[in-house]
C-alpha cells in the first residue's frame, strides 16, 4: 500500500514538473515584466541552494560511500576483481561518452552561439594539476574547486578504510550521518523544483531567439541516450563475451531484475531481485552473488558517469565555457569518481551534474530545461546500472571459478 502511495507521489510530482513547465512557456510567451523580475529573483535564490549543497553532496557522498567498504586488505581476491571490472566499465562507459559527445557536438548546435561568452582563464598544465591539491583543508570549498574536494575525499576515504575497526565504524556512522543531513538540505531544495522550473522556462522562452536552441537540446538528449545504448548494448556485450560469457543468455537471465530497475528508476530497489537472479538464474556462486552485487549497486555507476560527463560538458559549453584537451580527458575521471559516490542519491545523477556546475558557476538554466526529460533517461539509465552490475558479477564469477578461487575460506564475506 506505501509503495503504490510512493508511485502516485512520484507520478503527480513528474506531472507538476511538466505543468510548471507549461505554464512557464505561456508566461514567458506573454513577456510580463513583473513576471519576469519575480522569475529573476526566484532563479538567483534557487541558484544560491544549489551552491549551498553542491560540494557537500560530492565530498560526503564519496567519502560515505567508499568508508563503508571493508578496509582494502580485507577485500581479497574477490573484492580486487569486482572494483577492477567496475572501475574499468565505469571509466570505459566516461571515455566513450566523451567520443560520442566530441563527435555530436550538441553545445554548438547554435545553442552556444545565444549564450553570452563566460571568460576562462588559461592557465598551464602544471599550474592545472597543481589546483587539484588544496594547500587548505576548507580551501576547496571555499573557492568551489569541484577536483580539490574529490581529491579530499578520496584521500579521506584512503585513511579512514586504514584505521582500526572501531575507528572506522564510527568515521563511517560520522560521514553517514552527515551526508544523511545535506540530503535532508537537498530534499528541501527539491521541494522548489516545480517553482524553479516555472521561472527558468519563463526566462528561457522570454529570451528565445531562434530554433536552434532547441536543436542542441534535441542532439544533446540524442547523445545521452546513445552513449546508453551502446554501453548497454555494445560494450558490456563485448565484455561478456571476452570472458566467454554469452551475453544474451545473461541478460534474459537477468531480465526481470532490470524489469524492477526500469519501473522503479532505483538500482537499490532491484538488489533483492538482482541476487537471486544472478544466484538461480544466471548460475553465479551464491557467495559471489551476495557479495558482489550489493557492492555493484554502491559503486558500479556506468550509466550516471555518462550522465554527468555529457551533462556538464553540454551546459557549460552552452554558456560559452571552453575545456582543453586536458580538461575533456580529466572529465572522464573526474565523471567516472563522481559516479561511485551517486547510490541512494535522489535523482543521483541530474543533481551531481548540477553539482558540478553550480560549483563551476554555470548558469543552470538548461538544467531545468533538461529536468522534464529525465524521469525516463533516470529509468534507463537505472536499468542499464543494473545490468553493468550483473555483468561485472558474471565476469567476476567466471574468473574465480579458472582460478579455483571459489573456496568457503576465501569467499567469506
Amino acid at each position: 500500500m506505501c509503495d503504490r502511495c510512493n508511485k502516485h507521489h512520484k507520478i503527480s510530482s513528474t506531472a507538476l514538473l511538466l505543468l510548471a513547465a507549461g505554464l512557464g512557456i505561456f508566461t514567458g510567451w506573454l513577456d510580463v515584466s513583473i513576471i519576469n523580475d519575480a522569475c529573476e529573483v526566484i532563479t538567483d535564490i534557487f541558484i544560491r541552494l544549489l551552491k549551498l549543497v553542491s560540494l557537500p553532496i560530492i565530498f560526503f557522498s564519496l567519502i560515505a560511500t567508499l568508508s563503508g567498504m571493508s578496509g582494502m586488505g580485507d577485500v581479497k581476491a574477490m573484492g580486487g576483481k569486482v572494483l577492477k571490472f567496475t572501475l574499468l566499465t565505469t571509466v570505459v562507459a566516461a571515455a566513450m561518452a566523451l567520443a560520442l559527445y566530441t563527435t555530436l557536438d550538441p553545445a554548438h548546435q547554435g545553442l552556444a552561439a545565444s549564450q553570452s561568452e563566460q571568460g576562462v582563464e588559461v592557465v598551464s598544465y602544471w599550474n592545472y594539476l597543481l589546483s587539484i591539491i588544496p594547500s587548505s583543508f576548507v580551501e576547496p570549498f571555499y573557492n568551489g574547486n569541484v577536483m580539490g574536494a574529490l581529491f579530499l575525499a578520496l584521500l579521506m576515504s584512503a585513511a579512514i578504510l586504514s584505521l582500526r575497526q572501531d575507528h572506522k565504524e564510527t568515521l563511517h556512522k560520522l560521514f553517514d550521518s552527515l551526508f544523511a543531513a545535506v540530503m535532508k538540505m537537498t530534499s528541501f531544495v527539491l521541494k522548489l523544483m516545480p517553482l524553479a522550473v516555472w521561472a527558468f522556462v519563463t526566462l528561457f522562452v522570454r529570451d528565445f531567439q531562434n530554433q536552434d536552441m532547441l536543436q542542441g537540446l534535441a542532439v544533446y538528449l540524442v547523445c545521452v541516450l546513445l552513449a546508453n545504448v551502446i554501453q548497454a548494448g555494445v560494450i558490456l556485450p563485448l565484455f561478456l563475451k571476452s570472458k566467454g560469457i554469452p551475453p544474451l543468455k545473461t541478460l534474459k537471465a537477468m531480465w526481470p531484475a532490470l524489469t524492477i530497475a526500469f519501473f522503479s528508476k532505483s538500482s537499490s530497489a532491484a538488489l533483492p531481485s538482482a541476487v537471486e537472479c544472478a544466484e538461480h538464474r544466471m548460475g553465479v556462486n551464491g557467495k559471489v552473488a551476495r557479495f558482489s552485487m550489493p557492492l555493484c549497486i554502491s559503486v558500479n555507476m556506468n550509466a550516471c558517469a555518462a550522465f554527468i560527463l555529457i551533462t556538464v560538458l553540454f551546459v557549460s559549453q552552452s554558456n560559452g565555457v571552453e575545456f582543453s584537451m586536458l580538461e575533456l580527458l580529466s572529465w572522464v575521471l573526474i565523471a567516472s569518481i563522481a559516479a561511485i559516490g551517486n547510490a541512494g542519491v535522489p535523482m543521483g545523477c541530474y543533481m551531481l551534474s548540477s553539482a558540478f556546475l553550480a560549483a563551476m558557476n554555470v548558469d543552470l538554466q538548461l538544467m531545468l530545461l533538461i529536468l522534464p526529460f529525465y524521469s525516463f533517461i533516470d529509468m534507463l539509465e537505472s536499468a542499464i546500472n543494473v545490468w553493468s552490475d550483473s555483468c561485472v558479477t558474471a565476469m567476476v564469477n567466471q574468473e574465480l571459478e579458472q582460478a579455483g578461487e571459489l573456496s568457503p575460506e576465501q569467499l567469506e564475506s
